[in-house]
């Protein structure tokens, strides 16, 4: 990758130098913007795409180009009122399909951004059967996702971004082995490391777990989903601190994950921080207030708070929306062996979280850790 990023810093090095000859040249403007788009040089594409549009026009492909140069700036809008227009004398070029639904997907127009993607774009690229995938599992429709990544990675079984893609739908879909596939395939890529932790700290493998997600941050600093996975590694092995630090990052990013809202709130509590692991929870049951955990989580602080009525009500809606709730389940049993007494019931959750439940030498904190990354 470094190689071919100094390939094109050179090649528009040279460029810049034959402008300087001949700096009115529309072909030597339009391969050196293109040049630049290349070497992330977006300044310096802006630059050249204002040179010529000077010259005249702009074609349906610098067009292209300048709409490629916007969304590469964030400029979602930019590009749509670039692009749309075109779609009436250009509308069956794949490169205009895929840009402009690459920008309405920016803007979350999941609709109108798959009904871009048609055979003919996808059978054009691979970006394309990359973004029907993101765009499908974005949207909430993981059956769909999961089928056209199944789909498309046939079509396209050696393109990293795509084997990423299809291994995080995977992951959500809890089709694990297709997830191992994928992810072992675009090795290095951050989301495909981030997967590849996921799968290690399902298999109760901390260390590598930690090390996928840590090379997955090396290259994508805010990925929120390799944040809540080092995070939730962090709560195995006791450092609650990192838990903490790490998951809330990745549920602010993630804004509307209840998993990791939720997971937040145990790190804090595993902590000995009940508060900040309540204003968790409660964030948790505002996005959706029919999640069991988010209701039994609280039951579990107000029954840490000597609160029994409060804490019967809550595990008792968690225990209605799911009777397999485990916070649900944990209220209820906080409540009978405390008796009501908040420093009891301290003492009993702290001995709790830490002792092992089942053969293995597993803790609520790995179930805790599983749940936060699947739920």
């Amino acid at each position: 990758m470094a190689s071919s990023s100094n390939e094109a810093e050179a090649r528009l090095a040279r460029l810049l130098t034959y402008l300087d000859h001949d700096p009115k040249n529309a072909s030597l403007l339009r391969d050196a913007a293109q040049a630049a788009m290349s070497a992330r040089a977006l300044d310096q594409a802006e630059a050249l795409l204002a040179r010529l549009c000077e010259l005249g026009s702009l074609a349906p492909s610098d067009q292209d180009l300048a709409a490629r140069l916007a969304i590469a700036q964030g400029n979602s809008g930019k590009a749509i009122s670039i692009l749309s227009p075109l779609m009436e004398t250009h509308g069956q070029d794949p490169s205009l399909r895929f840009n402009l639904a690459w920008a309405f997907g920016m803007e979350e127009r999941f609709d109108e951004a798959l009904a871009l993607l048609d055979e003919a774009t996808i059978a054009a690229s691979a970006p394309a059967a990359m973004l029907e995938v993101q765009l499908l599992h974005a949207s909430g429709r993981y059956e769909d996702a999961l089928k056209a990544a199944k789909a498309n990675v046939e079509r396209y079984p050696e393109h990293p971004g795509l084997l990423a893609a299809a291994s995080t739908i995977a992951i959500d879909a809890e089709d694990m082995n297709f997830a191992r596939a994928c992810a072992s395939g675009a090795a290095g890529h951050p989301d495909a490391e981030t997967s590849l932790g996921t799968l290690a700290l399902a298999d109760d493998s901390p260390d590598a777990a930690r090390a996928h997600f840590e090379a997955a941050l090396a290259r994508a600093p805010n990925s929120p989903r390799a944040l809540v996975g080092r995070g939730l590694t962090a709560l195995l092995t006791g450092d609650h601190k990192g838990a903490s630090r790490d998951i809330e990052r990745g549920a602010e990013l993630f804004k509307d994950h209840i998993g990791s809202w939720i997971a937040a709130g145990w790190a804090r509590l595993i902590a000995g921080e009940p508060q900040a692991a309540r204003q968790h929870f409660e964030h948790a049951l505002a996005i959706d207030p029919s999640f069991s955990e988010s209701q039994g989580s609280l039951a579990v602080i107000a029954a840490m708070e000597g609160n029994v009525l409060e804490a019967r009500k809550l595990g008792a809606i968690a225990l209605r929306l799911d009777r397999n709730s485990f916070s649900g389940a944990f209220a209820n049993a906080l409540i009978i062996a405390s008796e009501g007494d908040s420093q009891r019931a301290q003492s009993i959750i702290d001995r709790a979280l830490h002792t092992p439940i089942e053969p293995g030498g597993k803790t609520i904190a790995h179930s805790l850790a599983r749940y936060g990354l699947f739920a």
